[in-house]
């Protein structure tokens, strides 16, 4: 297991900053949160960790932010205790209960019961709310949906609970991929579940892209996604803050993608387009 640094970060004023800074160090390789009352709690592996990248962050740059931070090394944190501590189901618009087992039964017309092995952040809850969000209107029946950065597989799951046909799930970590077959076996479904990126993709084409990443990924990534998404398939993007969106939709023009919806919450953003 490898080991960890745990850097407690104070921030004044905490809203809406506490999110914007999760998603500046998901950037640059912190994998797990936990909010506190003055602050965040961020995780990163100890040998990817460099200084550098978090001297470089915008938001430390910004006059108008007090940020201060201390880090100590955290050897084998059990993250399944550390993501029951923090975790509460999602409810997404009274039609979908996302839960672990040990949480009570909503009663919601759709649930999808998971255990993920690492923490869970709010910034990932806002999102994952406005990814399931959009695809309660999109049409899933017998279509070919490919979930990047499947994390959970929550989306691919939700995709096959809504009727899609052959579905796959890909992530470039390992425990990703092992959670998402637990978790597909969980909630009674079929996922081609493997481990990689983009460029392992290959020529098989899709009717929906679902891609819940972060803003430097999806814009590498975009015209991978156009090259094999289905002339009228849908991509549906998240994990961006507002103020990443210029820079998304420029990239989504480039390769001839229509916005076709766009929803926010808090200061999360999800994008619906079409090719």
């Amino acid at each position: 297991m490898n080991n960890y640094l745990e850097f407690n970060f104070k921030i004044e004023p905490l809203q809406p900053w506490n999110e914007i800074l999760m998603a500046e160090l998901i950037d640059v390789g912190f994998d797990s949160f936990t909010e506190e009352h003055e602050g965040i709690l961020a995780y990163i592996q100890k040998d990817i960790f460099k200084e550098e990248d978090l001297q470089n962050l915008h938001l430390l740059q910004n006059p108008d932010i007090k940020i201060s931070y201390t880090f100590s090394e955290m050897p084998n944190i059990n993250w399944n205790e550390e993501w029951e501590k923090n975790f509460s189901p999602i409810n997404v618009e009274d039609q979908v209960s996302i839960r672990a087992e040990f949480h009570e039964n909503q009663n919601l017309p759709h649930e999808i019961i998971i255990q993920p092995k690492m923490s869970f952040g709010t910034g990932h809850h806002a999102t994952t709310y406005l990814m399931i969000q959009q695809m309660l209107d999109m049409n899933f029946k017998g279509k070919t949906v490919l979930d990047m950065g499947c994390g959970t597989s929550v989306l691919a799951i939700f995709a096959k609970q809504q009727g899609a046909g052959k579905t796959v799930a890909i992530d470039i970590d390992e425990w990703s991929v092992e959670n998402s077959i637990e978790n597909a076996a969980r909630n009674n479904v079929e996922l081609e579940i493997s481990q990689g990126t983009a460029e392992n993709l290959g020529a098989e084409n899709f009717d929906i892209i679902l891609a819940n990443i972060n803003r430097n990924i999806l814009i590498s990534d975009i015209p991978t996604y156009v090259s094999i998404l289905n002339k009228g398939g849908q991509l549906l993007l998240s994990g961006l803050c507002f103020f990443d969106v210029d820079d998304i939709l420029e990239v989504c023009t480039a390769e001839n993608l229509n916005l076709k919806k766009k929803l926010q919450r808090e200061e999360w953003v999800s994008l619906l387009l079409e090719k």
